[in-house]
């Protein structure tokens, strides 16, 4: 009976409720019970061997070697602190209650679980290892069941890649691509292996046949210079984030430098249906606001396609971020054929989720102007007539107004360059904490459309003053640490109510945007001027910020947090829900779980780490 008893208790704890039935029977005839008074530390005494603790019932706190609370155990915990060999002095672990407890040869059970790595791995790995076991497997599905992740850019071109020189006259060049039936030529210099740039149909459409250009002008008058590539061993996906995020849909292919063939959007989307790129040409060749409207319908199919085939939430995010910005930039042009040329340049900016490249379908909009600050004050009725179409078109494709009010509709967000200026110096050296939650959202920026420039220009600014102020990072710090990842003393979910979402986790708030922000500040500490995430982590790894190791831990909590919100938004899809981050624990595995909480714990590592420098 006694045996029976522990067994129903122990069959349904991760992971030994992965275990055979066979298996399992041995190793509780080993268990040991132990029984512990209030005030009582681990191991017992006269024990003398390493073992794994079960707590059967009781509640116990474990100290670190300077007398700090860092969590505690209660019922259905495992507690393996007295597991290896090099960290037992430091371990204290007192019983707050009488306790009773499971024991086993930690020896004997490893040795019996040898064969089942998942069990295996799981006791003698830290969290951090287990962590990071699990996305590399992730990571490995998602390349096994990406078809074009799984296809090399060698399977697709093109070749040879026909080219002309930069002195070849435009009308040549045009007579040249006609006859061939080419949409493209590659540029190079007097040294064919110099690549120049690419002309293109649309480069002759738009910057010779439009401006009356005189055909008889060199192809370098209008070709686009510091044009992308890609190397022949790439992957078709890396093909496709490149085409749709820098708006291309010719991609050169080299091999060892040497210009060796073409790739085209065409390519790929003969691959694959109802892929970012293909959207991307749906969105270039719609003429009105209800067809765009149509299309972004197919965004949560998407979606839903890229999880089923377990592609990275990285990449997910990297392919509706293009999407996103295709609409907008489409939208812009709209409004520009209805309401003329901009009186002055100006850069529309798509800052939060979007400039990080880690935006899901239908995410609400943030967006804003830098104008040229030769701007007059009558221009500012244009501006305002252009954030109003792209921001009103933007609604109806999907991407809801901004809670916030942080769009270019509001004049506050469409400023002249001077202004923004302005605005990050006082955010910067007047580092007010109120202020600096409505507007962190403004250190994540990039230039969806317009000159480049006038960005640029802030940003430099803005991340030289960064690198210095440590008042500022102390504040960005204090804020970055009021969201906490959802782990109780008792090592389980602290669980929210959020209207219909009972006792669920909320994987955005409470997961992924610490990693985001503790990300934002190591980046703006560093001046990095990446703005996603994963990109931030890995240039920030190994400097004063944040060692290596840490890096990569925060990078795997990241990126299974992501899997994990994925997968659980494509099943709101599925089910006719509007998509949210409210995962309850009970829609995931039992070890799922447990590999949850060890992302949050390395959250919580990282949040104590930064609390302690400031």
């Amino acid at each position: 009976m006694a045996l029976s008893e522990i067994r129903s208790f122990v069959a349904t704890i991760p992971p030994f409720d992965k275990l055979p039935n066979d298996v399992l029977e041995e190793i509780i005839k080993k268990i040991n019970i132990c029984y512990l008074r209030a005030g009582e530390s681990l191991p017992p005494k006269g024990e003398t061997d390493r073992c794994l603790y079960i707590i059967k019932k009781g509640v116990m706190s474990y100290f670190s070697s300077d007398d700090e609370l860092l969590t505690k155990y209660a019922e259905r915990d495992i507690c393996s602190r007295f597991c290896r060999e090099d960290s037992v002095e430091d371990v204290v672990v007192v019983t707050d209650e009488d306790t009773l407890l499971y024991s086993i040869s930690y020896e004997y059970f490893t040795h019996r679980v040898k064969a089942y790595p998942e069990v295996f791995s799981f006791f003698t790995q830290t969290f951090e290892q287990r962590l990071k076991q699990k996305v590399s497997t992730l990571n490995e599905d998602a390349i096994i069941h990406s078809s074009l992740m799984n296809t090399n850019i060698e399977d697709f071109y093109h070749g040879p890649a026909v080219t002309t020189s930069a002195s070849t006259s435009i009308q040549d060049v045009a007579i040249k691509m006609s006859s061939l039936n080419f949409s493209c030529l590659v540029v190079v210099g007097e040294n064919e292996s110099e690549l120049l740039g690419i002309v293109t149909d649309k480069d002759i459409r738009r910057r010779c046949v439009a401006q009356g250009l005189d055909t008889r002008l060199p192809v370098s008058n209008i070709m686009t210079k510091h044009m992308k590539t890609i190397d022949i061993n790439k992957n078709a996906y890396e093909a496709l984030i490149t085409m749709t995020h820098q708006h291309v849909h010719h991609l050169p292919v080299t091999s060892k430098g040497r210009l060796v063939g073409m790739v085209t959007a065409t390519d790929l989307m003969n691959n694959e249906g109802h892929n970012a790129v293909n959207i991307t040409s749906l969105v270039h060749k719609a003429n009105t606001i209800e067809e765009l409207v149509e299309i972004s319908q197919l965004l949560p199919k998407l979606q839903v396609r890229m999880a089923k085939l377990g592609t990275t939430a990285d990449h997910v995010g990297k392919s509706i971020s293009a999407i996103t910005m295709a609409f907008t930039i489409k939208l812009i042009k709209m409004a520009e054929v209805i309401n003329g040329a901009a009186p002055v340049p100006y850069a529309w900016l798509a800052a939060g989720s979007q400039a990080r490249q880690e935006q899901f379908a239908h995410s609400d909009q943030d967006n804003a102007l830098i104008i040229s600050n030769d701007m007059k004050p009558e221009d500012d009725k244009w501006f305002s007539r252009l954030a109003m179409f792209v921001s009103d078109g933007l609604d109806k494709c999907g991407f809801i107004y901004c809670p916030g009010d942080i769009m270019a509709t509001n004049k506050q967000w469409r400023q002249t360059q001077k202004k923004w200026h302005v605005y990050f110096d006082t955010w910067v050296n007047q580092p007010h904490p109120k202020a600096l939650l409505n507007s962190s959202v403004f250190f994540d920026l990039t230039t969806v459309y317009g000159e480049p420039s006038l960005l640029e220009s802030v940003r430099e600014k803005m991340l030289e003053a960064t690198k210095k102020s440590t008042l500022f990072i102390a504040h960005m710090s204090k804020n970055a640490l009021k969201l906490r990842p959802p782990l109780g003393f008792f090592r389980d979910f602290v669980l929210v109510k959020d209207g219909g979402n009972k006792n669920v986790l909320d994987l955005k708030h409470n997961g992924i945007a610490p990693i985001v922000d503790l990300a934002r500040i190591y980046a703006l500490s560093q001046g990095i001027s990446s703005t996603n995430t994963i990109e931030r982590l890995q240039q920030a790894a190994g400097t004063s910020s944040v060692t290596k190791a840490s890096a990569l831990n925060l990078i795997d909590a990241y990126q299974f947090l992501g899997m994990l919100r994925v997968q659980h938004q494509a099943q709101c899809i599925m089910a006719g829900k509007q998509p949210n981050n409210y995962l309850s624990p009970k829609k995931i595995s039992k070890l799922e779980r447990e590999h949850l909480k060890d992302a949050f714990k390395v959250i919580k590592t990282m949040q104590d780490s930064r609390q302690l420098a400031f």
